[in-house]
């Protein structure tokens, strides 16, 4: 594997994309899997067009538009290990619950491509976002439902 600056989300998500780039034939799905780049420094002018065209706090950085194990899709909020969730994002979190998606806060890269495998092998039942509320270790995953 490259390496990658694991000090900061960036570095997680390049090896998370990496890793499905490996596994495209074990998970042709991952073929589908897409980043949404609402994060990142910008100016207000930016912002501001960014945001008349629909931008919105706090959607999920990944998304794997395949149904699996009972639900829609899978949205993944990826976080360094001792990464902090903003109230925005765990409210757009709950929201992709309550309409039937798998979405959850995984906390750094190991534990996003073993969630993303478990997902696409089916090994996820509708119990996977029963931790609602509850704050996740650092290196673990955090589903809100």
């Amino acid at each position: 594997m490259r390496n990658f600056r694991l000090s900061d989300e960036s570095g997680h998500q390049e090896a998370i994309i990496q890793w499905c780039g490996w596994n495209m034939q074990q998970y042709p799905e991952l073929e589908l899997l897409y980043h949404v780049p609402n994060g990142g420094k910008r100016d207000k002018a930016t912002a501001a067009v960014l945001k008349r065209q629909g931008v919105k706090a706090g959607v999920p950085d990944l998304v794997l538009p395949v149904a699996r194990c009972g639900y829609h899709g899978l949205y993944i909020e990826l976080k360094a290990p001792g990464g902090s969730v903003q109230k925005s994002q765990k409210e757009f979190i709950k929201r992709l619950g309550q309409q039937g998606y798998l979405a959850v806060i995984c906390y750094g890269w190991q534990d996003t491509v073993q969630l993303i495998g478990d997902y696409l092998e089916g090994r996820l039942g509708q119990d996977a976002a029963a931790g609602a509320g509850k704050d996740a270790a650092p290196g673990g995953l955090l589903p809100l439902a």
